[in-house]
Parts: structure tokens; sequence; C-alpha cells
């Protein structure tokens, strides 16, 4: 059994994260040679965290600089891929734009309690499929719920300032190692695979990598 490290850069407002973790999950379920622990880390698409809502498809349409049909097509697409993986995106486009920051937090003390792949799947559920405020802290407090954990100990959380510094510490490491898009796989602190690859593309490469390091 070959063991490997994968520290993932994502936000919880991205869904090609969402979409590249089940195609993570996909993959290694392709590798049982290989053994793989896995490490959230934060980044933020929306660090503003004063900034007004705005419905997603305005907002993608203003970023990007393309018609507003084009951004629903491409959530449309989203959509299908999400679903073939079993991910609920049925809300995707009636989202609004969010802070992350407290979720992220949430997923760091989830951390601590071995429950931060559920805590992170709570929080892609409510945003991408039930459209939910996941900067809101009731909702937060809810998703925590869902994970498992203790809803009375998250909101203590939220109302504290409890894993802001490692949140933080997350954002400017990756800001500073140049990564500025998500998801983002760090292998054995030494490689780096950007983007929801196909599985298979994903199989492959980790098994290549964990050749190289045994």
């Amino acid at each position: 059994m070959q063991q490997i490290k994968i520290d993932l850069v994502s936000d919880i407002a991205c869904p090609w994260c969402a979409i590249g973790y089940a195609r993570l999950q996909q993959a290694l379920s392709s590798l049982p040679n290989i053994k793989a622990e896995l490490e959230w880390h934060a980044f933020e698409l929306n660090p503003d965290k004063n900034a007004p809502q705005q419905p997603i498809l305005e907002a993608l349409s203003k970023k990007y600089g393309r018609d507003i049909n084009e951004m629903r097509a491409a959530q449309d697409n989203m959509i299908t891929i999400a679903t073939e993986l079993g991910l609920n995106f049925a809300k995707l486009q009636q989202r609004n734009t969010c802070n992350t920051f407290d979720g992220h937090r949430l997923v760091k003390w989830a951390a601590t309690q071995q429950k931060a792949d559920a805590m992170k799947l709570a929080l892609f559920d409510a945003y991408f499929g039930h459209a939910k405020n996941v900067a809101d802290q009731h909702v937060l407090a809810d998703c925590a719920e869902q994970a498992g954990l203790d809803k009375t100990e998250a909101s203590h959380i939220l109302a504290s300032n409890q894993y802001e510094t490692e949140v933080n510490d997350d954002i400017a490491k990756y800001q500073q190692a140049g990564i500025s898009s998500v998801p983002a796989f760090i292998i054995n602190n030494k490689y780096l695979i950007s983007g929801a690859q196909e599985p298979a593309q994903l199989a492959a490469s980790l098994q290549q990598i964990a050749a190289e390091m045994a």
C-alpha cells in the first residue's frame, strides 16, 4: 500500500471544487493500492465580507464580461456533470454570491473531529443544492449538524474568532504560492494538479506520482 498526502485548496462557493472532490473520490476508488490522506485548505472567491450579495448569473456575467445566457449555459453544463457524480446542484443558478470565511472556519474545526469531508459536503449541498446563504451563521450551524457535529458548539465557534488565524494562514500561504484558481490538488507537497480533472486522468497522475515516490 502506497500512501500519498493530498492538500486540496478550494472554496465552498466553487462548483468545480465540489466536482473535483467527487472526481477525486472516483479516481481513488480505482486505485486500491494507494491510500490518500486528504486535508482541505481555504480559498475565497469572494473575499469581501461586506460586499452586497448578487444573483450568481448576474455576478458571473459581470466578472467575466460574458453574456448572461453564456453563463447560464456554462452552469447548465456543470449541473449535468455534477448530477452524474451524485451531487445535488439543483439550485446552482438560484444562489447568490457570498463570503465563505466562516464556513472555512467550521471546516477547520470539523477537521479536529475527523469530519472535514462531511462538513465540506454539507456546505456544498446547502449552497449548490438549496441556494442557502452559507455566510449566515444559522445556516452554517445547520450544516455542521448535518455533518454529524454538535450544532451548539458550532454556533459558539461562529460567535467567536476561533480558527480565524488558521483560515487566514491558508489563504495567505496559497496566494503566496501562486495559486489563483481552484480546485488545486497538491500531492506530497511537491506536485500540483490544477482543476477538476476527469477521474481517469486524475487516477493516472496519482498513480504516476505514487510510483515516483515509492
